[in-house]
C-alpha cells in the first residue's frame, strides 16, 4: 500500500483547548473521511507515524443548524477518531510528515 492511500484515511488533527488536554494522556484526535473504520485507521496509524495504537474510538459528529447574525445555518457533520497511543509514545502534530 502506497503512502498515497495511507493518508486519505486521515483528513486533518483536530487541535483544540480539549484535544490538547488529551495528548497528555497519550491520546490523538484526527478527523477522517465517514467511510473510515477502526481497523483501518489503526493500521493506517501505525504506519504513517510508527507508532503503537492501543485503542481508536470513533465519534459521529451529526450535521445541525446554528443561528448566526439572525439566520440560521447549516453546520456539516464530520467524523473524527480519538486515538490512544501506547505509554511513552507521541506524535508531533507540529512537524511535517
Amino acid at each position: 500500500m502506497s503512502k498515497v492511500h495511507l493518508f486519505d484515511k486521515i483528513l486533518s488533527p483536530v487541535v483544540t483547548e480539549k484535544s490538547t488536554k488529551l495528548s497528555e494522556h497519550n491520546k490523538i484526535i484526527f478527523k477522517v473521511p465517514s467511510g473510515a473504520n477502526k481497523m483501518n485507521l489503526k493500521k493506517n496509524i501505525e504506519k504513517i507515524f510508527k507508532v503503537n495504537v492501543v485503542k481508536v474510538n470513533i465519534i459521529n459528529k451529526q450535521k445541525r443548524t446554528k443561528m448566526i447574525r439572525g439566520r440560521n445555518v447549516n453546520i456539516s457533520g464530520f467524523k473524527k477518531a480519538i486515538i490512544t497511543l501506547k505509554k511513552g509514545q507521541s506524535i508531533d502534530l507540529t512537524a511535517g510528515i
